[in-house]
């Protein structure tokens, strides 16, 4: 079956937060919570000025996913994105959808009027680090660093 490349839509949040899932429990600074993360892939699919989340789709499932987060850099000048939650489900891999992947968020980003992506990746992942290295990336000077703000609390339903 081709695989095709697109961007997710609501009717894609339940195989997201599936694939969120799965990567949470291998990343080592996060955890699976459906909850939260249903959440906030839904503000990204309701919102293009959020982000856009990228899918690979293998007869009409999804297989995989990138998110790009909009947002402005002062060094740039303009736009840039912040590539996120990059993962193929484990049954998928090894067969070069997440390179495609990956290349299809780039070209979109571009076209998009993006002028630098960002991501990070976890420190002991080789084989995501070398993807990234594939496809243009390169380490950086600067040092990831993170403060949490405050808990993530459910939404009243009174508002």
């Amino acid at each position: 079956m081709p695989v095709k490349f697109g961007v997710a839509s609501r009717a894609d949040l339940v195989e997201l937060v599936g694939l969120l899932g799965a990567l949470f429990t291998q990343e080592k600074d996060f955890s699976r919570n459906p909850a939260k993360q249903s959440r906030a892939a839904r503000q990204i699919v309701s919102d293009s000025k959020v982000g856009t989340i990228y899918v690979a789709r293998e007869g009409g499932r999804v297989v995989g996913m990138v998110s790009v987060l909009n947002t402005v850099s002062t060094a740039e000048g303009g736009r840039a994105g912040l590539l996120e939650d990059m993962v193929v489900r484990p049954e998928s891999r090894g067969r070069g959808i997440g390179r495609a992947l990956l290349r299809h968020a780039i070209a979109a980003s571009r076209r998009s009027g993006l002028l630098r992506l960002t991501l990070l990746t976890d420190g002991g992942n080789r084989r995501a680090q070398r993807l990234y290295r594939e496809a243009g990336f390169k380490l950086s000077s600067m040092r990831p660093m993170r403060k949490r703000l405050r808990a993530s609390r459910r939404r009243s339903s009174q508002g």
